[in-house]
C-alpha cells in the first residue's frame, strides 16, 4: 500500500509544485540533491573531494519521449565532462540509457553514449561512464551493451555498469562482467520485480550482496560497493582485512546527503569512498521513487536530515 501511495504521490504535478516550492522541500533537495545546473553538481563535487570523497554525478530527469530530448540530456552530460577537467575534479559521470533515448531510437541512445565514453577516454587524465542498471526489461540490452562498450578500442576500465543483487541472474552476470574485467557498483536493487526473477526476501537480498562482494574483492579489478548498510559494510571490512585485500583496491558508495558521518568515518579509517551526486529539476519524483522502492527510506530518511 505504501509503495503504491509514494508511486501516485512521484506523479502528482500539483503536489510537486507544492513541495519544490516548500520550506520542507528546499531543504530536502538541498541536502540530497547538489542544485538545478551543471554549476551546482560541480560545485558540490569540488566541496566532497576536499573532504577526501570521490564523486558520480548523475543529472536526474524522466525517460526522454523524443530525441531532442535524448540529445539534450546526452550534451550536458559532455559539458559535466568539461567541468570537471577543467576543475580536476575526481569525479565521473552515471547515466540511465533511458534517459539517452533507448525507449526512442535504440541506435541514436548507443551512439550518444559510445560518444560520452569515446571522450571520457580520450581525457587527460581519463574519465569514466557509468552506465546504470534499470528495471528488468532493460537488463540483458544494458549489459549487451557495456559488454559491446568496454571492447571498443580505448574504452577498457573507461565503462562499468550496476548489478542489484536482488536480481536471480546477478551471480550469473557479475561472473560474465568479471571475465572481460568490467568495473561493477553492486548495490541491492531499485526496482519492483516478481519473485519469478528477484529475491524477495532482504535477508536473501543481503546474503546474494555479500556473495557477490566477496566476489568483487577477489578479482582484481577497482569496484564500488553501494551501500548505507552498516553490516555489510562490516562484512565487506572484515573480509578485505582478512583476505589482505587493500584499502584503495576498491571504494564504498553512498548517496549525497545520507550518513555522512558514516563517509567521514571510511574515509579517515583509509577506505574509499565515493558520493552518488544527483542534480536537475526532477528531485521530487527521485524521492518519491526512493520512498517507492523501499517504504523504511521514509524513517531513514528523517533520521538522517537530523545528522550532522
Amino acid at each position: 500500500m505504501l509503495r503504491a501511495l509514494f508511486i501516485s504521490l512521484s506523479e502528482s504535478r500539483s503536489l510537486r509544485a507544492i513541495a519544490e516550492r516548500s520550506a520542507v522541500g528546499q531543504r530536502l533537495s538541498s541536502r540530497f540533491v547538489a542544485g538545478n545546473h551543471v554549476e551546482d553538481a560541480t560545485r558540490v563535487a569540488a566541496e566532497l573531494n576536499r573532504r577526501g570523497i570521490t564523486v558520480s554525478v548523475d543529472n536526474l530527469g524522466e525517460n526522454v519521449t523524443n530525441v531532442e530530448e535524448a540529445r539534450a540530456s546526452a550534451h550536458l552530460y559532455h559539458q559535466l565532462l568539461d567541468q570537471m577537467a577543467a576543475n580536476r575534479l575526481n569525479a565521473n559521470v552515471s547515466l540511465k540509457l533511458t534517459h539517452m533515448g533507448m525507449d526512442v531510437d535504440e541506435q541514436l541512445a548507443r551512439d550518444l553514449v559510445t560518444g560520452l565514453v569515446d571522450k571520457a577516454a580520450s581525457m587527460s587524465p581519463p574519465n569514466f561512464v557509468r552506465v546504470d542498471m534499470e528495471g528488468s526489461p532493460y537488463t540483458q540490452r544494458t549489459l549487451d551493451f557495456v559488454h559491446e562498450l568496454h571492447r571498443r578500442p580505448g574504452h577498457a576500465g573507461r565503462v562499468g555498469t550496476v548489478i542489484q543483487s536482488y536480481m536471480l541472474r546477478a551471480e550469473a552476470d557479475v561472473e560474465k562482467l568479471l571475465s572481460d574485467r568490467i568495473r561493477i557498483r553492486l548495490c541491492k536493487g531499485a526496482y519492483k520485480e516478481p519473485p519469478e526473477i528477484a529475491f524477495q526476501k532482504k535477508s536473501d537480498v543481503d546474503a546474494n550482496y555479500i556473495k557477490l562482494m566477496k566476489m568483487l574483492l577477489k578479482s582484481g579489478v577497482y569496484h564500488g560497493l553501494a551501500t548505507h548498510d552498516e553490516n555489510i559494510i562490516n562484512e565487506a571490512k572484515a573480509f578485505a582485512t582478512s583476505e589482505k585485500i587493500a584499502r584503495d583496491s576498491f571504494e564504498f558508495q553512498m548517496l549525497h546527503g545520507i550518513r555522512r558521518d558514516l563517509q567521514q568515518s571510511l574515509v579517515r579509517d583509509g577506505w574509499g569512498m565515493r558520493v552518488y551526486v544527483p542534480f536537475g529539476t526532477e528531485w521530487y519524483p527521485y524521492f518519491m521513487r526512493r520512498l517507492a522502492e523501499r517504504p523504511a527510506n521514509v524513517f531513514f530518511l528523517v533520521k538522517n536530515m537530523l545528522r550532522i
